[in-house]
């Protein structure tokens, strides 16, 4: 009876390292079939990886988005359209077709009083360009513009000595309200925080041109 039993124990012994083998001879086979499937495969290049995840174009323009834009509108600045010129006097500088001069004043920042900003004021003749310039930001706002003479023209060539119709024909390119009178043309924001660019008539021509932007 000892010696059933013994041989019975052996033989489940032998039966179960059997088992025990196949098995990791099946997991090792299947391990490794594994991976030379996926080393077989090719990974999704760049443009297929776009496509199958078209969220990733998505948040690209949404960051492209961000930031300022990169021009103004007329009554923002009906001098210089990029916004990137905007912020360098020497774009200012460069459409004074005369000789002129530049003043900077120190002033107190509006919303606070330990920040000094510049108002910058460019003379040419009895005309004037001032510019506001917070020193946080680094812009160049502009804040009045009175313009007697023939030394700079404004966006689309709109100047000093031009004729009526041919104001009115240039400023219809733009997206301005028009009020006008015998001795005045004015245009002026549609929505938003008043703005105005008043052109002034004699004799059926302009003779002077008044902007007077918003800065807060």
């Amino acid at each position: 009876m000892s010696r059933f039993f013994r041989s019975s124990l052996c033989n489940r012994y032998s039966l179960t390292v059997r088992l025990l083998i196949m098995l990791l001879l099946i997991s090792s086979t299947a391990e490794a079939c594994s991976s030379d499937t996926t080393s077989g495969e090719q990974r999704p290049t760049s443009k297929e990886h776009d496509e199958l995840n078209p969220q990733a174009d998505t948040m690209l323009a949404r960051r492209n988005a961000a930031g300022p834009p990169a021009t103004i509108d007329f009554l923002g600045n009906p001098f210089l359209a990029d916004y990137r010129q905007s912020k360098k006097l020497d774009a200012y500088f460069a459409r004074i077709t005369t000789d002129f001069t530049l003043d900077a004043e120190a002033i107190e920042n509006i919303h606070r009083s330990s920040v000094t900003d510049t108002i910058y004021t460019i003379r040419f003749g009895e005309s004037l360009i001032e510019l506001y310039a917070p020193t946080q930001t680094g812009d160049l706002l502009l804040q009045v513009a009175d313009i007697s003479n023939t030394g700079i023209a404004l966006r689309n060539n709109m100047k000093v000595g031009m004729g009526q119709p041919e104001l009115m024909s240039k400023l219809r390119n733009f997206d301005v309200r028009i009020l006008q009178t015998n001795s005045e043309i004015v245009a002026t924001s549609v929505e938003g925080a008043p703005i105005y660019l008043r052109f002034f008539l004699k004799n059926g021509k302009v003779n002077r041109i008044r902007y007077e932007g918003y800065v807060d």
